[in-house]
């Protein structure tokens, strides 16, 4: 079944500035993925936690690329790509470099807009040397690859009674 998703707009809404994100999507067809927080960090590390698995960048640009990149690794495990993200909560250490992940945002995202919330936070629970965290919601054609077709039932029960 073919995804169907639609932006939501205000009736008057202002055309004179762009935004960085989609008021709302209307979500009529297709499955829903959720993805779970990704850092800078690998998405599978050692727990508890080794210090050396977290020689992270310093840099909020360096650090939002690799964590896109982790969110664009995660979404293609599931036949999803970054124009599936409906919704995403960013989390980040310090606002003032917003601008600086926006910016690394509007290059792995082009034109496709999601809902988005941006959120400081004074520490992120992955690690201290982590900078952002995101964690998004994805709407995928149909079940992930690999799976196999639902088979419809036929009106009888395996006791031979109609439903």
């Amino acid at each position: 079944m073919a995804k169907d998703v639609r932006p939501v707009h205000h009736a008057e809404h202002r055309r004179d500035v762009m935004m960085p994100y989609a008021p709302a999507l209307l979500v009529r067809r297709g499955s829903l993925l959720f993805l779970s927080g990704v850092t800078a960090a690998p998405v599978y590390h050692s727990h508890p936690h080794r210090e050396e698995e977290f020689d992270l960048p310093r840099t909020m640009r360096e650090q939002a690329v690799l964590a896109m990149e982790n969110l664009k690794k995660t979404l293609e495990a599931a036949g999803c790509g970054m124009k599936d993200v409906v919704s995403a909560t960013r989390y980040l250490t310090d606002v003032g470099e917003q601008d600086d992940l926006n910016r690394v945002w509007a290059e792995y995202l082009g034109g496709h807009l999601p809902t988005t919330t941006t959120v400081e936070v004074s520490r992120l629970a992955t690690h201290p040397n982590c900078k952002v965290e995101i964690s998004a919601i994805a709407v995928a054609d149909s079940a992930p690859p690999g799976t196999p077709p639902k088979r419809r039932s036929r009106g009888r029960a395996a006791s031979g009674r109609r439903r």
